[in-house]
């Protein structure tokens, strides 16, 4: 859920997900007491008072009841591509988003800068990856209007192009069509769709479910508006990363239960899918980055009104009715903690019948998708995800 910029020199190579997986170190611990002599996730005193936790009656992501898993050291899991990034992200300055306020966070350099700099370190281009065409769009909501970007791949079209509403990321408090304009032109070019990049209202100025609201309004709006810019309204897929990939499949949620047109496809990258900070992948990247469980708990502290929101079933999604759902492809990281409760909601989504792909891509963290230009596994991603798309909307 961090900030990302601009990709350049796509050639190279754009994130992809992938590497060299570290398995967890395990040690046996006493057995735990029943159900009825546990204390319930509001009283444990092992958690820290609003800390995002399971709901009663409501079944955990955390391992079993015989399984402690140690914290692992991301920079000894990193490859080397992606340690580059991080190095060079310390070498900015780049702090931990728990230490700051969010107009402070939303000032500092993004891992997106971070790629910039290794890429002129290696006297690489810093060039995005070209487009056919890249146009600024106001898109109506009922709330005003939000910043929109419309990406053109090249080459000729002989008929109407399907169309990727996509999300970016950054917790839904920051970054914008900016930090994530190399993850728009990657998807664009790797599915041959025009990708309409969509921004939303922020936390905290603007709380739950203010960025959910803008993403269903916008999702109306190119249904409404693809004919315009050459796009074929029936062929229609949502697309995010992070917290933008909890907005596309709420999109699509939003549409099944309005009854109005579905997207034919989603395709989520590493998204927000549980409320629940107790994973396993919680326990093995709490220090990762740039992405730790420090900070997801300063985003959910941020975007939230009140506690009951994290019952929302539009943020705990491994606990929403998943039924009727467009074909979906997911993409998760390694070192990451989120990377838990995303095979969960793949594995949720195979139960009530949504046809389902996903990829884990080791070695590589949150916020990978997007950096092809200097990280090898980026760009297997990417094309993987595009490919995807382009079979579920077709060619």
């Amino acid at each position: 859920m961090s900030s990302r910029h601009h990709r350049g020199a796509h050639a190279a190579a754009l994130v992809a997900t992938c590497l060299v997986l570290t398995l967890g170190c395990t040690r046996p611990r006493e057995e735990p007491p029943p159900p009825e002599q546990r204390p319930g996730p509001t009283t444990n005193p092992e958690l820290r008072s609003g800390e995002m936790q399971p709901r009663p009656g409501m079944p955990s992501l955390a391992p079993g009841p015989r399984e402690v898993v140690e914290a692992k050291d991301p920079m000894k899991a990193a490859d080397g591509d992606m340690k580059k990034v991080l190095d060079q992200m310390t070498q900015m300055g780049i702090r931990p988003v728990s230490e700051l306020k969010p107009e402070e966070a939303r000032k500092q350099p993004t891992p997106a800068d971070a790629v910039m700099a290794v890429l002129k370190k290696e006297g690489k281009s810093t060039e995005p990856l070209a487009m056919a065409s890249v146009s600024p769009k106001k898109i109506t909501t009922p709330a005003g209007t939000v910043d929109g970007r419309i990406y053109v791949p090249k080459g000729e079209a002989k008929k109407a192009r399907p169309v990727v509403l996509y999300f970016h990321g950054g917790g839904w408090v920051l970054a914008n069509l900016d930090t994530y304009d190399a993850s728009a032109r990657a998807i664009a070019d790797t599915s041959k769709a025009i990708v309409v990049a969509a921004d939303y209202r922020h936390a905290p100025e603007a709380k739950f479910p203010a960025a959910h609201e803008d993403a269903f309004a916008a999702y109306q709006w190119v249904l409404a508006n693809a004919a315009s810019f050459g796009g074929d309204p029936k062929r229609i897929a949502v697309a995010g990363e992070s917290a933008g990939g909890n907005l596309a499949i709420n999109v699509a949620m939003a549409a099944r239960d309005k009854g109005i047109q579905m997207p034919l496809a989603q395709l989520l990258v590493y998204p927000v899918a549980s409320t629940s900070m107790d994973t396993k992948s919680y326990m093995e990247w709490m220090n990762a980055k740039p992405l730790d469980k420090a900070g997801m708990k300063w985003f959910a502290d941020t975007l939230k009104k009140s506690d009951a929101d994290l019952a929302d079933k539009r943020l705990d999604l491994v606990h929403a009715d998943l039924h009727g759902l467009p074909r979906t492809s997911i993409v998760l990281a390694e070192i990451d903690p989120l990377r838990s409760e995303g095979e969960q909601l793949a594995e949720k989504l195979e139960q009530v019948g949504v046809k389902v792909s996903k990829k884990t891509y080791e070695g590589v963290t949150h916020e990978f998708f997007g950096m092809g230009a200097v990280v090898s596994d980026a760009k297997s991603a990417e094309e993987w995800a595009g490919g995807q798309l382009e079979d579920a909307l077709g060619k």
